[in-house]
């Protein structure tokens, strides 16, 4: 579903509209752990399509390009991934956002650990965005509840191949409990300066899709 700026507002060739969150997009049947729901997941996205529309307005007010054709997608992937931690845990009262510094996973649930901070634990929700359907990364192989935020959006070098503007959208949520075996742990090599990954194998996909969480309806 499409909710476009009235026409005085829209934005030309820089376009900022997003795409709203559809309501009939939710499985039914998926199962969310620490007291978690469908409503306040899509109360998650809702306020991120509000965050990214009012940033891109300013930004289009100024005549600047929008958010996500500025940041490199790593980045802006990362943007929207901690958003949607924090709003997550300001929906359900039974999560929150992990405090300690680049703590595991990024949510945790409410009052289990000391001033709600802990720098490794398998208890709780790690969250990522990522424009790609499936092949998604972390940095270690880790026995933890894995949700992903797949999303579709402009991207910098767009403009370069002179591809049209588009609403960002959410494409689909999945999420399930992964173990070890779920991933491939690439580490690294020698004097390799790439960051070390572990990617979620054929298993940890399946088990993902099969607990979909939301897919777009438009």
């Amino acid at each position: 579903m499409r909710e476009e700026l009235p026409d005085d507002k829209r934005c030309g060739i820089d376009c900022v509209y997003t795409e709203t969150v559809s309501a009939d997009g939710f499985n039914p049947k998926l199962e969310l752990p620490y007291g978690l729901r469908g409503d306040h997941i899509r109360g998650a996205m809702d306020r991120f399509l509000e965050f990214l529309g009012f940033i891109n307005q300013q930004l289009y007010s100024r005549e600047m390009q929008r958010i996500e054709t500025i940041l490199m997608p790593a980045n802006f992937s990362s943007i929207v991934g901690e958003f949607m931690g924090v709003m997550i845990s300001r929906h359900c009262a039974t999560l929150v956002k992990n405090r300690y510094h680049n703590g595991h996973p990024d949510l945790i649930p409410a009052g289990k650990f000391e001033n709600d901070a802990v720098q490794y634990t398998h208890h709780g929700i790690e969250i990522k965005a990522s424009r790609y359907s499936r092949g998604w990364q972390g940095h270690n192989p880790e026995s933890v509840w894995l949700m992903v935020f797949v999303f579709d959006s402009n991207r910098p070098e767009d403009a370069v191949k002179n591809v049209p503007p588009k609403p960002f959208r959410f494409v689909e949520v999945v999420g399930a409990k992964l173990t070890k075996r779920d991933w491939n742990f690439s580490g690294r090599a020698g004097t390799s300066r790439r960051t070390i990954t572990a990617s979620v194998t054929e298993s940890g996909y399946r088990k993902m899709m099969r607990n979909w969480i939301y897919k777009d309806v438009a």
